[in-house]
C-alpha cells in the first residue's frame, strides 16, 4: 500500500513539474512575442499621452509601426528619462524610443540604431536678455536653465565656466524660470525650444539656429545584434515608404513650415 502511495505521489510530482515547465515556456514565448519600449510620455507631441491617458504621439506611432515590421506586440513603458538607460540595461525593456540624442558617452553603456532625426541645441531666451546666441551665454551675471538627464545638461557642464547652471527635472520648470525671468537661457532642442517661444512671446524670445548638431536613435542593449539589424532595416524602410514625412506632416506641420521660412533645415 505505501509503495502505491508512493508511486502515485511521485506520479503527482512529474505531472506537477511538467505543468510549471509548459507555464515557463509559454510564457518565455510570450515575452519573446512582446516588444517592451521604454519611453518618458512628457514631451509632446513624441512622447506624451492623450485624454484617454493612453500612449501617443510621434514616438508612440514609431514604436507601433516597428512592432507590426517584426510581427511583435509592442508595451510602452513610462519611464522617467534618465531611468531609460538602466531600464534597458537590466532587461526591464528592450528598447528606448523617447527622443534620445545618440552620444558618445551614452554609447559606452548601450548601442545605437541608425538615426532617425537630426536636431540640434538651441536657446530660449528671456525677452530682455542681452543674449543673441551660444557665446553671449557663458557670463557671470547669467543663470542658464538645463533638464536633468539631457545633453543639454551636458553641453553647459562641458562647456559654461562662468554662467550659473540651474538643473531640474522637469521641462516645464526650466522654462517657468525663463519666463520669470529666474533664467536668462533655457538649453534645449529646436522643436522644444520653438514650441515654448509660441506659447510665451511676451516674455521669451528663440535662438533657433543651432549650435550644437545632433541626432535621435533608438537605443539597444550592447551586443544585441540581430535586433539592431532589423531595426535598422526598419528604418530605411519606413523612409523609403513615407513614414517619416507623415510623422512630420500630422504633428509637426506649423513647425515645419515656420522652419522652411526661417532657412533652418527641418528634422526628419
Amino acid at each position: 500500500m505505501e509503495k502505491a502511495d508512493e508511486r502515485k505521489s511521485l506520479r503527482v510530482l512529474i505531472l506537477f513539474i511538467f505543468g510549471v515547465s509548459l507555464c515557463c515556456l509559454a510564457c518565455s514565448s510570450r515575452r519573446a512575442e512582446q516588444l517592451t519600449v521604454g519611453m518618458e510620455l512628457n514631451y509632446p507631441p513624441f512622447e506624451m499621452v492623450d485624454s484617454q491617458g493612453q500612449p501617443a504621439g510621434i514616438s508612440v506611432e514609431l514604436a507601433h509601426a516597428l512592432g507590426g515590421f517584426l510581427g511583435r506586440q509592442v508595451e510602452i513603458q513610462n519611464i522617467p528619462f534618465d531611468g531609460l538607460i538602466p531600464a534597458l540595461k537590466t532587461g526591464k525593456i528592450d528598447l528606448i524610443i523617447s527622443s534620445m540624442t545618440e552620444t558618445p558617452q551614452r554609447a559606452q553603456s548601450i548601442d545605437f540604431s541608425q538615426p532617425y532625426l537630426h536636431t540640434g541645441l538651441c536657446l530660449l531666451l528671456n525677452k530682455q536678455a542681452a543674449i543673441q546666441s551660444i557665446e553671449d551665454v557663458d557670463k557671470e551675471n547669467n543663470t542658464v536653465a538645463v533638464k536633468q538627464g539631457t545633453t543639454g545638461q551636458s553641453y553647459a557642464q562641458n562647456h559654461l565656466r562662468h554662467a550659473r547652471v540651474l538643473t531640474l527635472d522637469k521641462e516645464d520648470a526650466c522654462v517657468l524660470e525663463v519666463v520669470q525671468g529666474k533664467a536668462q537661457a533655457f538649453i534645449y532642442d529646436q522643436m522644444s525650444v520653438f514650441k515654448h517661444w509660441q506659447l510665451h512671446q511676451d516674455a521669451t524670445k528663440a535662438a533657433l539656429k543651432p549650435f550644437q548638431q545632433e541626432a535621435w536613435a533608438i537605443g539597444l542593449r550592447k551586443g544585441n545584434d540581430a535586433l539592431r539589424s532589423q531595426v535598422d532595416a526598419f528604418l530605411s524602410s519606413y523612409r523609403a515608404q513615407g513614414g517619416f514625412e507623415r510623422l512630420g506632416s500630422k504633428y509637426l506641420k506649423e513647425q515645419k513650415e515656420a522652419f522652411q521660412k526661417m532657412g533652418i533645415p527641418f528634422y526628419f
